[in-house]
């Protein structure tokens, strides 16, 4: 299910994946449930998984691709939200280059994973509840360039 369009996204703590020891550790996507989601959107697709990566520091998602005869899909799954996002090619970051997600998505949304469209994704920082950033996550979202909520999600910043 594509998040509502109307309604503003608000950014909990630890979206952009940095925390404040002081905070206590971050939320964590169970990977199981991930795999589980991934592999029946595959069969929904009558398509099957292809590469999966687990994420590794500094990135915030993992990452995987479902097949279906030549074309390759990549998905997106944030490390510490359950939040699906779908996009072109595998990158270490994305900015807007989110795609709108296929038909089958809604087998994540299906198991629990919220997934989130390109309308959502590439919606400018301005129209975001951003009340959670600390001083040092504006200071690498000003200096990365960053300027959309994808930007924000799906990061590599270290």
């Amino acid at each position: 299910m594509a998040a509502d369009k109307g309604a503003a996204f608000v950014l909990p703590r630890s979206a952009t994946g940095f925390f404040q020891p002081k905070d206590g550790p971050l939320p964590e996507v169970d990977q199981r449930m991930f795999r589980a989601a991934l592999y029946a959107a595959a069969r929904v697709a009558e398509g099957r998984v292809g590469q999966v990566e687990v994420q590794a520091y500094p990135r915030t998602f993992h990452t995987a691709t479902v097949i279906m005869g030549t074309r390759e899909h990549v998905v997106l799954c944030h490390t510490h939200h359950p939040w699906i996002a779908f996009a072109a090619e595998l990158r270490d970051w994305y900015a807007d280059e989110f795609l709108t997600p296929p038909p089958w998505a809604h087998a994540f949304a299906d198991l629990g994973f919220e997934v989130l469209d390109r309308v959502r994704l590439t919606t400018p920082l301005a129209d975001v509840d951003t009340s959670v950033l600390t001083r040092g996550e504006w200071r690498d979202i000003r200096l990365y360039g960053i300027t959309t909520l994808g930007g924000v999600l799906f990061n590599s910043w270290d």
